[in-house]
């Protein structure tokens, strides 16, 4: 039960996307995803008295048992019977998905293979991505580069430090492929990178990035001179024990099969939900 005091003037914080407020009829089931969303689910499941099923999508940082199913991955550390465990994130990556990608951007196939998709994010509690780690980075990519040839098609995050941007985008300018930092290059190609690329390259810091890059199916390796650190540890060791991640100076290898954790996800949401409602 969802307390008032935590409930009090809901009514005029719940609107829709035109500005009502919400009410009746309320919605079957109610998918959110984050700790702000998460307070909205606990809104509906208590104005709709119990009947509007609702999904939290990552730790609410709360009782599991505020919501209906929970979908979390096993490196946070929730467990119970409302939990649905994953390896890694909730993401669109699917075989049409990387189709149409595919298809969209299709002059990516003018860059010589092996096309290597390096994808780089910002450093964290995994680890410190500073100048000396890129500088590691780049080297064992050039050792790459020396031996199998190809090109490398990278992205920056969001997350990635200003400071390091200039920088980066000079030491991949010796290499065939592309840099992409900000809509000023054009269009975001990253979801073309993943569809394009023999072999996927990702810092350690991103469990999203990582996530996707094993749901293509293609091999994903990531550099890691300091050990993982914290939680993304068990996240690491968890993708490495699959086969959906090894380290760049390994030699590329094809996984048994992709991540394919959302489809799975959803058939067992949707299990849960019909059972629900008998």
């Amino acid at each position: 039960m969802v307390r008032a005091a935590l409930t009090a003037g809901a009514g005029l914080a719940l609107r829709r996307f035109d500005g009502a407020a919400f009410a009746p009829p309320w919605p079957g089931i109610a998918i959110g995803c984050g700790r702000r969303a998460a307070w909205l689910l606990r809104v509906l499941k208590a104005r709709s008295d119990g009947r509007c099923y609702t999904v939290q999508i990552l730790d609410p940082r709360i009782d599991a048992g505020h919501f209906d199913v929970v979908v979390a991955p096993r490196h946070d550390g929730l467990a119970g019977p409302r939990v649905i465990g994953t390896i890694g994130s909730i993401h669109p990556v699917a075989p049409a998905w990387l189709a149409e990608a595919h298809a969209r951007f299709a002059a990516l196939a003018q860059w010589p293979q092996p096309r290597v998709a390096v994808l780089i994010g910002a450093g964290n509690g995994a680890q410190r991505l500073d100048e000396a780690y890129f500088r590691r980075f780049i080297d064992a990519l050039a050792a790459a580069y020396a031996a199998a040839g190809g090109s490398f098609l990278v992205t920056l995050s969001r997350r990635t430090p200003a400071a390091l941007r200039p920088w980066l985008r000079q030491a991949f300018a010796p290499f065939p492929g592309l840099f992409w930092d900000s809509e000023a290059d054009g269009e975001n190609p990253y979801a073309g990178l993943l569809a394009w690329a023999d072999r996927i390259v990702v810092t350690p810091d991103s469990v999203n990035m990582l996530s996707e890059a094993a749901a293509t199916g293609r091999p994903v390796a990531t550099f890691a001179p300091e050990p993982i650190g914290g939680k993304f540890a068990r996240f690491h060791e968890a993708l490495r024990r699959g086969g959906w991640l090894q380290s760049l100076d390994e030699a590329p290898r094809v996984p048994a099969r992709p991540l394919a954790e959302t489809a799975e996800v959803a058939v067992e949401v949707l299990r849960r939900w019909r059972e629900a409602r008998i």
